[in-house]
């Protein structure tokens, strides 16, 4: 299913012969490949559209918007119950007659039975909107990790959401106006958090959410589930550790594998995509289907692990060896992520979910692991509690302070920036001390580097967005976990998965984000996952009758790519155009001076900054995209109609 889209008035004021062309323009936005099925449906002060792939029940008795049989709920869904074939059969023992065969069928007759309470039945990755003309209530609602974005916004008395920004924009009298405060948290995150977005006044619904307008009234986004807290964990037998995690491992990937339509699995040869290949092999009476993606450049090339696996699984494997265009796939990537997405793995990910649809439809993959069970190398830098937490508070309010105070001087005179430096050390929280291993742009970096625009923005930190997690976690080590989990993991990693799999209406689905799933390693220690300096040990030691030793135990590497070469060849030039263009420094985003400084330190390999300017040019050409367009001027309704850069 490609994405939802929809509108609530408050006060009619059109007619359905006005309204059904605009809803039928807000799904052309989301026609990515031509999906099976489009649909809409108003009744004048509510309207639904729907662009769907089909996954399960492949008739059209399964297309949306769906209807109960009383004509009173009305459903659009983006996304996969895997648990529907349960709920259904609970269902018709409650006397509900189905129609259909499709999982989307389960949250019509379950709201009707439960109400708001069916979101605590459905397992799942889903956004949806349900009207209930009875009841004049309109219930927007997303899935407990953050798979399925959904993005609401209020013009004049008319509620528009969608599961893409572009469709809220093609709204009559919507204006794009870039929002500073997003950028403001883009720039250290290198993506914008939830509720913030790129635009002015559209916002995002964020994970584990529902947004309920009845009657005229809109209640605030509510939450309705939550992981256990990281202070309410319980040691146990590993061996009975390691058991449970297979168990759950296996009947987790066993619901993912339900589909109607041809599935596989990305293969990157890391120890969570080889473990979910591993359960796949060992439940499919087929070979499975992987698909790996690899760089030219050594150090950034995974191949050689996943052909291990491929290979003692007999998997029918697929293999790229990437040679991206990056002038080529860059505008697409601009239009597809609807805002400033600086994590550029997004670039093999679009390429390999490129591959993967030639053969499959629904793909496997291994989101998650490294958020539940501590795989992140920058994890085993805060084994133990750092000494700042033992400085006493007064101590480190005064550093701050102090810090802050002899700004003026460093900025000017390039004087006592060491004497700065041990003073933010000594103050800073959790979440500044972890800024160090994530985030694009330091808090200091902002203050030499902003703009005139941007400077009502220093006074207040991005990081702080961090601080009720790490308040939460009883270790610092549980902290950053903590943290990754509500931010990085839903806002980045599965923002990126998501749209590079849907440009090409491929379905990813992330067995190891299974909410049960997570709830169980959630009430695991961190040193029962953690052992000595090993990584991810608890996952490690479940697997190795089930994969090879070289695979779970080599070294870490992700799934990067070579920015830091292409912006010293090949977007070296782009990058310079683009940054100290005229448009560029009129938008007073940021100093001239710094931006150029950055350019030449890194292309004279001096200093590293690619991760920096990589987000900076990713920001500017989304202005040029998405904002510079005179206001009504109609957008490219499709990646083909996209000019090259530079235009």
């Amino acid at each position: 299913m490609c994405g939802i889209a929809g509108f609530w008035m408050q006060q009619p004021d059109c007619s359905h012969d006005e309204l059904s062309p605009r809803l039928q323009t807000m799904i052309h936005t989301l026609h990515h490949r031509g999906p099976d099925d489009q649909g809409t449906w108003t009744d004048g002060c509510a309207g639904l559209a729907h662009a769907r792939l089909s996954i399960i029940d492949l008739t059209g008795h399964a297309h949306q918007p769906m209807h109960d049989g009383d004509d009173q709920i009305h459903l659009v869904f983006n996304g996969e119950i895997y648990n529907f074939q349960e709920l259904r059969a609970d269902l018709e023992k409650a006397d509900h007659r189905f129609h259909s065969h499709s999982d989307t069928e389960v949250i019509v007759y379950g709201y009707k039975e439960w109400g708001l309470k069916v979101l605590d039945h459905l397992r799942g990755m889903f956004a949806f909107a349900l009207w209930d003309s009875k009841q004049q209530l309109l219930l927007l609602a997303r899935d407990r990790v953050g798979k399925k974005p959904l993005f609401y916004h209020w013009h004049d008395n008319t509620l528009l959401f969608a599961s893409e920004i572009k469709a809220i924009l093609t709204w009559p009298g919507v204006k794009r106006e870039a929002d500073l405060e997003g950028l403001h948290h883009y720039l250290t995150h290198q993506y914008v958090p939830a509720p913030w977005s790129a635009f002015k006044g559209i916002k995002k619904l964020p994970a584990a959410h529902y947004f309920v307008v009845e009657k005229g009234h809109a209640a605030d986004p509510k939450p309705y589930w939550r992981l256990p807290s990281p202070r309410k964990t319980k040691s146990r037998p590993i061996e009975e550790l390691k058991e449970e995690l297979l168990t759950n491992l296996k009947e987790s990937v066993r619901l993912r594998m339900i589909s109607d339509v041809p599935l596989g699995a990305f293969l990157s040869g890391g120890v969570d995509s080889s473990a979910i290949v591993a359960m796949m092999a060992q439940q499919s009476s087929e070979p499975v289907k992987t698909f790996s993606i690899g760089f030219e450049e050594e150090e950034y090339d995974e191949t050689r692990y996943a052909r291990m696996v491929a290979e003692r699984y007999e998997t029918d494997h697929h293999e790229l060896i990437v040679r991206p265009d990056a002038l080529a796939v860059l505008p697409k990537l601009i239009w597809y992520y609807n805002e400033p997405f600086a994590d550029p793995s997004a670039i093999p990910t679009y390429y390999v979910s490129e591959m993967a649809r030639r053969h499959v439809t629904v793909a496997l993959n291994g989101d998650g692991g490294d958020e539940s069970f501590l795989g992140y190398r920058r994890y085993m830098d805060y084994l133990s509690d750092r000494w700042q937490r033992q400085v006493p508070l007064p101590l480190r309010a005064l550093s701050g302070v102090m810090a802050n105070r002899i700004t003026p001087v460093v900025k000017r005179f390039g004087r006592l920036g060491h004497v700065q430096k041990v003073l933010q050390q000594v103050s800073g929280t959790d979440a500044e001390f972890y800024a160090r291993s994530i985030v694009y742009f330091y808090e200091q970096d902002k203050v030499y580097g902003y703009g005139e625009a941007m400077q009502g923005y220093l006074e207040s930190s991005a990081l702080k967005i961090l601080d009720p997690y790490f308040a939460e976690a009883p270790s610092m080590l549980a902290g950053t976990a903590w943290a990754d989990i509500h931010t990085y993991l839903p806002d980045d990693l599965l923002v990126k998965v998501d749209i590079a799999s849907m440009a090409h209406s491929l379905e990813a689905r992330s067995p190891l984000l299974d909410h049960k799933l997570m709830e169980w390693a959630a009430t695991i220690p961190a040193d029962q996952k953690v052992w000595g300096t090993e990584s991810k040990a608890l996952l490690k030691s479940a697997m190795e009758d089930h994969l090879p030793h070289d695979v779970i135990y080599r070294p870490k590497m992700g799934f990067g790519v070579p920015i830091d070469h292409w912006l010293r060849k090949e977007l070296k030039e782009l990058a310079y155009d683009t940054l100290l263009s005229q448009k560029t420094i009129e938008r007073g985003l940021f100093d001239t001076a710094f931006v150029k400084g950055l350019l030449d330190k890194h292309c004279s390999k001096s200093e590293e900054h690619h991760t920096r300017i990589w987000a900076l040019l990713i920001m500017e050409l989304w202005y040029q995209m998405w904002i510079d367009p005179p206001q009504g001027a109609s957008l490219p309704l499709s990646a083909s109609q996209l000019p090259p850069l530079g235009h």
